[in-house]
């Protein structure tokens, strides 16, 4: 008994010893992560210092998703053996000149993935990785001051895929107007004056045209996190069945050294190229703009991301 209540007295005297030190060390551990804090503030502010320096700034960030596997007699699934796999590249690239009296501001973002899903009992079905998600875009936006946050600009911005069908259709905009710089890290390009060339096979469907161009762009770095977010549209002064407008974010999160977890997601909208794939799809060229519906195109991508 004597034993007992020993081993007993000694377990509780071991608990209430850990107990004190854990809490001795998490009073020691808050003033330090205040201090943290607050060098991290310091930090920040001297960035936005360095930001705000004239010159040339730079910056880069992408992600990679993918994966493979393979099934040999699971029978539970329609196709018991069956080789399948995607991988995707995404990249956010920016190259901007910030002087006193003018500014130019150059973007690059690019989407690229493959898949692939291989019946290998069947022997005409395609074993290669195929082509599914493309982007690509690229804008040069040239601005001289009429104040701090006011300026007349001109727009070049270049949209296409790469992988297949390149330039069919491509999107070239051409523009003039003002960029409204309204807080740090946005800007808004508002463009009057833009006209749309749109390169394409089909030239029945796609039409080029004068219109009004507005882009938004909001790229931030934040400690570990690097975020783009882009808004580009163009309002056809001809007819709206020739607008078009594009959004896509770009999210970073480094958690080693410049290696951590990316996000990144796009939606668009566009008439010509809904009608072209329903013509396409159903083999009827008779189809018009009014015959079909214009669902928001999506994608979506979650991987590994390297931070440059």
């Amino acid at each position: 008994m004597k034993k007992i209540f020993l081993l007993a007295s000694a377990m509780l005297l071991t608990v209430s010893i850990q107990a004190q030190t854990e809490e001795e060390l998490k009073a020691q551990q808050a003033p330090k992560t205040a201090e943290i804090a607050k060098l991290q503030g310091e930090v920040d502010a001297l960035q936005a210092q360095i930001d705000a320096l004239p010159g040339w700034k730079y910056g880069a960030f992408g992600t990679i998703g993918g994966n493979i596997s393979k099934f040999n007699d699971w029978f539970s699934q329609g196709t018991p053996n069956v080789s399948s796999g995607n991988i995707t590249v995404t990249g956010n690239a920016f190259a901007n000149k910030l002087e006193e009296k003018y500014f130019w501001r150059n973007s690059l973002n690019v989407n690229l993935g493959w898949v692939k899903f291989d019946n290998t009992d069947d022997d005409t079905d395609d074993d290669s990785f195929q082509e599914a998600t493309d982007v690509f875009n690229i804008s040069s936006l040239y601005g001289y001051k009429l104040s701090e946050k006011l300026a007349t600009s001109a727009l070049l911005e270049y949209r296409t895929t790469i992988l297949n069908n390149f330039n069919d259709p491509g999107y070239l905009d051409v523009g003039l107007g003002v960029t409204w710089t309204p807080i740090e890290n946005l800007v808004v390009v508002v463009h009057p004056l833009n006209y749309n060339f749109v390169f394409a096979k089909n030239d029945a469907v796609f039409e080029s045209s004068l219109g009004a161009k507005i882009v938004a762009d909001y790229t931030r770095q934040i400690g570990p996190i690097a975020f783009k977010s882009n808004l580009s549209a163009f309002a056809s002064y001809k007819s709206g069945d020739l607008s078009n407008w594009t959004w896509t974010n770009g999210l970073a999160y480094t958690l080693w050294k410049k290696i951590g977890v990316g996000f990144d997601f796009g939606l668009r909208g566009n008439k010509q190229e809904a009608l072209n794939f329903a013509q396409a799809a159903t083999g009827d060229v008779d189809l018009g703009f009014d015959d079909i519906d214009n669902e928001v195109q999506s994608y979506w991508v979650l991987g590994l991301s390297y931070s440059f």
